[in-house]
């Protein structure tokens, strides 16, 4: 291997354990650690929303009303500067003491070790629907 595909092969491992730390904020509720993982102008693309700026992931980290989040990677593919992950996000909800499960896919674009960009959709409508929020089946139109 020549030392320019090592040294692409080992940004790329720098940049998935990046993500890798993002997502276990979700789990430690340590959002002092996105200062370090996330640029403070973050582009933040999902569910019909473009906004800019870290405080977009720190609020999603802190959603109020669950509690002990657990992640699990399902797959993660890094290339170049980017990294995309598949995730499965365990929740306490805490009114009924159940787990409520959410799965989502995110693409992470990084910039010297920080997560600069990302686009992403996660299954809030699952979400809702376990915690009884809206209904089982979607009404026709």
């Amino acid at each position: 291997m020549s030392d320019s595909a090592e040294a692409a092969e080992a940004a790329e491992e720098r940049n998935a354990e990046v993500v890798r730390r993002y997502l276990r904020v979700f789990e430690t509720k340590d959002v002092a650690a996105l200062e370090e993982l996330v640029a403070e102008d973050v582009l933040v693309h999902g569910a019909g929303f473009h906004g800019r700026g870290r405080h977009h992931p720190e609020g999603a980290a802190l959603t109020p009303g669950l509690s002990g989040c657990r992640v699990r990677v399902d797959d993660l593919f890094a290339a170049g500067d980017r990294v995309t992950a598949a995730f499965t996000l365990t929740y306490t909800h805490d009114r009924s003491g159940r787990d409520l499960t959410m799965t989502g896919v995110k693409s992470y674009r990084l910039s010297e070790g920080r997560i600069v960009e990302f686009w992403g959709e996660t299954d809030l409508y699952g979400l809702l629907r376990q915690a009884g929020l809206v209904p089982e089946q979607i009404p026709p139109f």
